[in-house]
């Protein structure tokens, strides 16, 4: 949590205000952090959990990742957005999602919770 804190603190949020910080723990302990980074066109903004996400792949850790934990400000939590539980899901569908705030409120959950009957890598053909 207190990589997720950290980078929460980093996150760029000039136009919400709203910061949040994201951190993915592989089952090699190997620990990946990410904040949100807003933009003036706000269909460009990303997301700390795919922040996170992109900071493990570009590390070489695609596979294996244990759990991700998200962290904001406040009392009330924040789960991933659809399409950062998308993302998760491409490369550890049956990850623990770790949920914080500020004030010290948690809950634990996981991916397959979170996004029940998920389309994945398994269901399209190799080619």
């Amino acid at each position: 949590m207190r990589v997720a804190a950290l980078a929460r603190e980093r996150a760029y949020a000039p136009y919400s205000g709203y910061k949040v910080g994201a951190a993915i723990r592989t089952k090699r302990n190997k620990i990946h952090g990410g904040a949100n980074v807003e933009n003036a066109s706000y269909g460009m903004t990303v997301c700390a959990e795919r922040c996170a996400a992109f900071a493990a792949v570009a590390a070489g850790e695609t596979k294996d990742w244990d759990a991700v934990a998200v962290i904001v400000a406040g009392d009330d939590l924040a789960s991933p957005c659809g399409a950062c539980r998308q993302v998760l899901y491409e490369f550890s569908p049956g990850m623990r999602v770790i949920l914080a705030t500020t004030t010290g409120k948690r809950k634990a959950t996981t991916l397959a919770e979170l996004l029940p009957d998920a389309f994945g890598p398994d269901r399209l053909p190799r080619v």
